[in-house]
């Protein structure tokens, strides 16, 4: 059974403007790597930043449409009374990350929410969502986007926090 010769790139060169050829004496000779440069260049230099920059993060240019996991710092109220449902009490959720599809979901009803800042939501409890003093469980949902399947994270639910009602 016959070798295969050890493979060698000593007789490559690199030529002006980044071509890549055979060397022949002092000559680089144009290879399909010169003609296709303008196409494989900017297609590799994708792959690379793909490899590289996994999961989603600044640096990562894919993920750029991406919408990050909403973050709950506080409730204001925190507490409130079973008369104030009754006519219809204004709660700020207080955070990170929100974006303007980012909703606000009440012992797993999903409110009709204003978005005043990234850091900032609005809704309204009445009693159709709370008919009882107690503890209601409050998060905040941010649907996925568009990002497909590049690595990238998008969206999510934050941690819960709980509202008294007295």
């Amino acid at each position: 059974m016959a070798q295969a010769a050890p493979c060698s790139l000593s007789h490559l060169s690199v030529g002006k403007a980044g071509q890549i050829g055979s060397k022949r004496g002092d000559r680089v000779y144009d290879s399909v790597m010169t003609r296709n440069s303008a196409f494989f260049g900017p297609l590799s230099a994708v792959l690379l930043a793909l490899l590289v920059f996994q999961g989603c993060n600044p640096l990562n240019l894919v993920c750029g449409g991406s919408r990050p996991a909403p973050i709950i710092g506080s409730l204001s109220p925190s507490t409130i009374t079973f008369a104030e449902v009754q006519l219809g009490v204004l709660l700020t959720v207080n955070g990170s990350h929100f974006v303007s599809s980012s909703v606000v979901v009440i012992n797993g009803t999903t409110l009709s929410t204003k978005v005043t800042s990234t850091q900032q939501l609005q809704v309204t409890i009445t009693t159709a969502l709370i008919s009882t003093p107690g503890t209601a469980s409050v998060t905040v949902k941010t649907p996925g986007g568009t990002s497909g399947d590049l690595g990238c994270t998008s969206g999510g639910t934050s941690h819960t926090l709980n509202l008294t009602i007295t």
